[in-house]
């Protein structure tokens, strides 16, 4: 018979055979469903991360596990030495959606950021004439677009890139939200692409400008340079519409393509909520011109594609259309960001709320040095909700966009009584000392 373990037993399991590079809340979790998630001992919790925005749809949602657990019993994988049976439908599918002509399916995010970095460089040399070995792609300071030594090397987080060189050359850093500097670096000839985050989430949420995202597209546009927009957290319906990059569209449900909002990138980069949180899945956009650089042994990937992903994929974008879940998230946002903004003048650990949709994050009043994010993040747990800190003193509010406005105010009563319990318990400590 099986021998049940508990948390800390588990927790123990894991920092004595895994490797230590995480600092998770200790929590250990067993059962999700929408906007829930149970520990091994059965305490309920709000989950208010969604795996960094994989679980848009919400926990083992019903139709996405049916279609992951039919194709399994069907076909799993081919690799892409054969045609398999639902990758042209999947292909043509979500080129329709988001309005491109190709498309290259990948796994991970990360995967999709190099597929794009090499797609980028090679249309360089090919179609715009750039010296061999020479291309240059544009990327932001507090950037955050996955793990690979490439992509570390462009980072700004010391953690992420210390005693892990020699790193590649090629990338031109840049401030966030800064099109005149932007517009300086696409002086230089030998720039083939600029990579950016419609909103960085990694780096607490910080939203740009309104006109950030188009004006640095008529820029590229001018210097024949290519737009990548990284929306694998952004995107399928987080920030309140499809992508990031649609600005302030009031579409209801599908997209309308409102020219005065849109911004179409010439490559597009999807994941997390493109698998439904079930699969790791991730998708290249493009025209033609630019993804026909690539052509066979060039690029490749033995899992992407693969027949439960595709099935996957189509399954998690009709949920989010049929379900309105844009249109949840534009809602149930502004409900969360009002609430919390009432909280303000009440405690003034928190100095501000921002962000779009439902990717939100509250900026503690604190050092980044200091534990108080940390702290505020364990009482949270106590109290029956999960929340991460990122940068130090930055707390991000991502819940799956299922989620109602019943369960919205009953969150937020959570993050206010674990604010007041905070504020008690340093309160009391400083009468103390």
């Amino acid at each position: 018979m099986e021998k049940l373990l508990g948390t800390q037993e588990l927790i123990a399991l894991e920092e004595k055979y895994g490797a230590s590079n995480y600092h998770p809340i200790p929590v250990v979790l067993e059962y999700g469903s929408g906007v829930f998630v149970w520990d091994v001992e059965g305490k309920k919790y709000y989950d208010f991360l969604s795996a960094y925005s994989c679980v848009n749809q919400g926990h083992n949602h019903p139709e996405i596990i049916d279609a992951l657990t039919k194709q399994a019993l069907k076909l799993s994988i081919t690799s892409r030495a054969f045609h398999n049976s639902v990758l042209g439908i999947y292909a043509e599918y979500i080129c329709t959606l988001f309005g491109f002509e190709k498309m290259l399916p990948m796994n991970s995010g990360a995967e999709a950021v190099e597929s794009a970095i090499k797609l980028c460089r090679k249309w360089g040399y090919e179609k715009k004439g750039i010296p061999q070995n020479e291309a240059l792609i544009i990327v932001c300071k507090q950037n955050f677009h996955g793990r690979t030594t490439t992509i570390v090397s462009f980072s700004s987080d010391p953690l992420a890139k210390k005693n892990f060189g020699p790193f590649p050359q090629g990338f031109l850093e840049i401030p966030y939200n800064d099109l005149h500097s932007l517009e300086e670096a696409l002086q230089n000839k030998k720039v083939a692409g600029f990579l950016v985050e419609p909103i960085q989430g990694e780096a607490g949420v910080i939203v740009p400008s309104d006109n950030f995202i188009s004006e640095a597209k008529k820029l590229c546009k001018k210097n024949n340079v290519l737009l990548i927009a990284d929306e694998i957290q952004t995107g399928l319906g987080r920030t309140g519409t499809w992508l990031g990059v649609c600005g302030n569209c009031n579409c209801q449900n599908t997209c309308e393509r409102n020219k005065q909002t849109y911004t179409k990138p010439d490559i597009l980069l999807l994941g997390k909520a493109l698998s439904g949180g079930t699969y790791p899945i991730s998708a290249i956009l493009s025209d033609a011109e630019v993804m026909n650089v690539l052509t066979p042994g060039t690029h490749g990937s033995t899992f992407g594609g693969n027949p439960i992903a595709s099935k996957v994929a189509m399954t998690a974008l009709e949920v989010l259309l049929k379900e309105k879940l844009m249109l949840n998230a534009r809602k149930m946002g502004l409900l969360f960001r009002n609430r919390i903004q009432t909280m303000l003048p009440k405690y003034p650990i928190i100095s501000i709320v921002r962000g779009k949709g439902l990717l939100n994050a509250i900026v503690i009043n604190d050092s980044p040095e200091s534990t108080t994010a940390w702290d505020i993040c364990i009482i949270f747990k106590n109290n029956g909700l999960l929340a991460k800190p990122t940068h130090g003193n930055i707390i991000r509010f991502a819940p799956p966009l299922t989620i109602t406005e019943a369960q919205i105010d009953h969150a937020c009563d959570i993050i206010e009584q674990s604010i007041q319990e905070f504020t008690a318990e340093s309160n009391a400590l400083k009468n103390k000392s």
